[in-house]
């Protein structure tokens, strides 16, 4: 038997360490090499991470870049179930939140976050396959 999962195109990569206190609290410190998350939710996201930027009908723009890097790390989490599931709507804010500290406007902020909260529930499903 193996296990694998499917991939998508990554446009992005992270070069330098990032640490977030995105104080999501987690039952278990979880390290998956790139991502890591502590039990009082400091998320490191480190050197050599990949991610596919901005999803959907937008445009990648630098005050959406850091949003988009800890949003994917978050999901990536959920999706290995390290996070539970119904941390996904947090995850979906501190996305929002980011892209306005960053200087994203409130009504673009306001649609990226109905957006990922509408629609991104696939995105964060686990994806574990397996075959004989």
């Amino acid at each position: 038997m193996i296990y694998y999962k499917k991939r998508r195109k990554y446009k992005y990569n992270l070069h330098g360490d990032y640490e977030y206190k995105a104080e999501i609290k987690v039952e278990d410190p979880c390290d998956l090499g790139y991502v890591k998350i502590t039990q009082e939710g400091l998320l490191t996201i480190r050197k050599g991470y990949a991610w596919d930027g901005p999803s959907g009908p937008t445009i990648d723009t630098k005050n959406f870049m850091r949003g988009s890097l800890v949003h994917d790390a978050l999901y990536q989490l959920i999706r290995e179930e390290k996070i539970n599931e119904d941390q996904r709507k947090r995850s979906d804010e501190i996305l929002r939140e980011i892209c306005l500290e960053d200087g994203m406007s409130k009504i673009r902020a306001w649609w990226v976050f109905w957006g990922v909260y509408l629609f991104g529930t696939s995105s964060a499903k686990p994806d574990l396959l397996s075959a004989p």
